[in-house]
């Protein structure tokens, strides 16, 4: 017999499809879904007048459309079909009759955190550890205050990757110095085209300085005017965005994490960025090589380059490895160490995230509160998406009800942290479907017992503290199981 929830969600889900629309059947369908940005395109928008800057988003779809389909034709026809594909097991895998994993995953890993755990990676395809050593910079002030002094000291060159390089003050200030170096070294700036469309005129809830006018494109005010910065914008293919934050400086140092170069990272929002020294590094420096060669004007052509090798020596720090999605090349690195870890667990599995709509992730830790696993997860007191917001409460709901807890944090958390016994994991990535199956993400994972318990003590412990327990009563919602689809799509 079929399970009245399960029939419930079903149901739900399937009007939600015909709502939306499946990926790729026309741009106004897939648009919100691929990128993310549903309740962002309204909130960033200053004004009564919440009509986009008509330039910034006609270059912006041409770019998505004619020109990625010129430049970017394989990586084009690539992530369509994986858009198809990871869409239909996002929506299959929670609305069976029967639940069950559409990913594989054979038999029950290790414990987290132990080298066998790390070694099942291994063997699961995933990259291996690299030498490293990581360095935690919490919220905006710690993290900005490295940034500029990692930027002020660099002395052969910098290599900046970012989602949203906003075009308030804060993204101004970013924007500047980099100009300002870019007289002394090689300056090379990607930034995703859709992702700082959007961030395009956006007017942050604390207000911006008095008299501050923002630039009509923070494009061209990196690139204009004498600069000697070197600049890339991200094609789009589909509308699917890189939400990649990768800095390096020097080819010695490397930032990655939550963060935007904006105003709210820097003054609002509760958030985690790592920076990484040591051999690690040299594979990030390949990656953001590879990025640069195929958002230049050779596009597509760049995947017929032979590629040495990648040459690492012996050097100080932990294991660390790194972890994509990345759908053009079939990776889900992400999810794929998240459910081993989540399946593995056996005394704690601690999260806290600003969006979290992934039923696979939900479903398993159900499961593992049902087996007596300590599951924690801090949400925001408010999400800055409505939609992720609503669906948040859906999410906490489920895990409530299977004996989890689930805490607000009070404003927004944009940090994206998850702990499994002494396994932990951060970076850019959102449990989200899109974080998981398509968008292109970075994140790091870990199993120094050191690293972990530095994380434990900085993140987990005060934030609990400052956090609310929620309760059931405080997560009912009007129309939920339709939110709930709505969001999973998301």
């Amino acid at each position: 017999m079929v399970d009245p929830v399960m029939r419930s969600r079903l149901h739900s889900r399937l009007a939600a499809v015909l709502i939306l629309g499946l990926s790729a059947h026309g741009a106004g369908a897939e648009f919100p879904l691929s990128a993310g940005l549903t309740g962002q395109a309204l909130q960033r928008l200053p004004g009564k007048n919440r009509a986009l800057p008509k330039r910034t988003f006609l270059r912006t779809a041409f770019r998505s459309t004619i020109e990625a389909s010129v430049r970017q034709p394989i990586t084009t026809y690539r992530l369509g079909k994986a858009i198809y594909r990871q869409r239909g097991v996002a929506l299959l895998e929670d609305n069976l009759p029967v639940r069950v994993s559409l990913t594989f995953m054979p038999g029950a890993p290790p414990r987290p955190g132990s080298a066998e755990f790390e070694a099942r990676l291994d063997k699961l395809g995933l990259a291996a550890p690299l030498p490293g050593e990581l360095s935690y910079h919490l919220d905006g002030g710690m993290f900005f205050r490295a940034f500029e002094k990692a930027l002020a000291t660099a002395r052969q060159s910098i290599d900046v990757q970012v989602f949203i390089f906003d075009s308030d003050d804060v993204g101004l200030r970013c924007a500047d110095l980099l100009r300002a170096r870019a007289e002394e070294i090689p300056v090379r700036v990607i930034l995703d085209d859709l992702g700082s469309t959007f961030a395009h005129g956006r007017q942050p809830p604390s207000g911006l300085p008095a008299g501050f006018k923002q630039p009509r494109d923070i494009g061209d005010y990196l690139r204009h005017g004498g600069s000697k910065v070197a600049l890339r914008e991200t094609l789009n293919p589909w509308l699917v965005t890189d939400h990649t934050k990768l800095h390096l400086f020097d080819r010695k140092v490397a930032f990655i994490g939550g963060m935007n170069l904006g105003h709210e990272s820097r003054h609002e929002w509760h958030d985690l960025m790592v920076s990484v020294r040591g051999p690690i590094v040299a594979a990030l420096n390949r990656d953001f090589e590879r990025t640069w060669e195929r958002n230049g004007p050779r596009g597509d052509l760049t995947l017929f380059n032979r590629e040495e090798p990648l040459k690492t020596t012996e050097g100080p720090g932990v294991p660390i490895r790194i972890l994509r999605t990345d759908a053009v090349n079939a990776r889900s690195d992400i999810l794929l160490a998240m459910l081993q870890a989540i399946r593995g667990a056996r005394e704690r599995i601690w999260i806290e995230m600003p969006y979290f709509a992934a039923d696979t992730i939900e479903n398993e830790l159900e499961a593992a509160a049902t087996r007596g696993v300590d599951v924690r997860v801090i949400l925001p007191n408010r999400a800055n998406h409505s939609i992720m917001d609503a669906g948040n409460f859906v999410t906490a709901r489920n895990l409530l009800k299977a004996g989890a807890k689930v805490y607000h944090f009070p404003g927004m958390t944009h940090l994206k942290a998850m702990i499994c016994d002494d396994w932990a994991t951060v970076g850019s990535a959102n449990l989200d479907t899109i974080s998981m199956r398509i968008n292109r993400e970075l994140n790091f994972s870990f199993s120094d017992p050191g690293l972990v318990a530095e994380l434990v003590a900085l993140v987990f412990e005060p934030d609990f503290q400052a956090s609310r327990p929620l309760t059931i009563t405080d997560t009912k919602l009007p129309l939920a199981p339709l939110i709930e689809s709505i969001a999973d799509q998301l």
